[in-house]
């Protein structure tokens, strides 16, 4: 009886799971002033393209800095820099990926 209940737990935690951006991403960004979307935009306008947005993310979340953030310095101040990584490299890349193909604009404009 015990095993059926641990597996019936099992299924519905698995049926009920978030993509790697929604777990890595959302739930800390949630309690910050400044949207994901405001951020990425942030990102956009320093490195101008997919490739370079995503190298970027990338190796911000792997060396964090206060020199290299795209954040203003007031909101560095406040809260700080982001240096708890704890995520492997293949779901830091799909974080990254679903985040780009959130906010991109690129396809959007009319």
């Amino acid at each position: 009886m015990v095993r059926m209940f641990i597996l019936w737990c099992a299924i519905l935690l698995s049926l009920n799971a978030t993509d790697a951006y929604d777990k890595n991403c959302v739930k800390c960004h949630a309690s910050l002033p400044i949207s994901l979307e405001k951020i990425f935009m942030q990102y956009l306008a320093a490195y101008g393209g997919k490739n370079n947005v995503k190298v970027g993310l990338d190796h911000y979340f792997r060396y964090p800095a206060k020199d290299i953030s795209v954040m203003p310095s007031e909101f560095l101040n406040k809260y700080g820099v982001y240096y708890h990584y704890k995520n492997n490299d293949n779901e830091l890349k799909k974080a990254i990926d679903i985040y780009w193909e959130k906010y991109k604009v690129i396809g959007r404009l009319k």
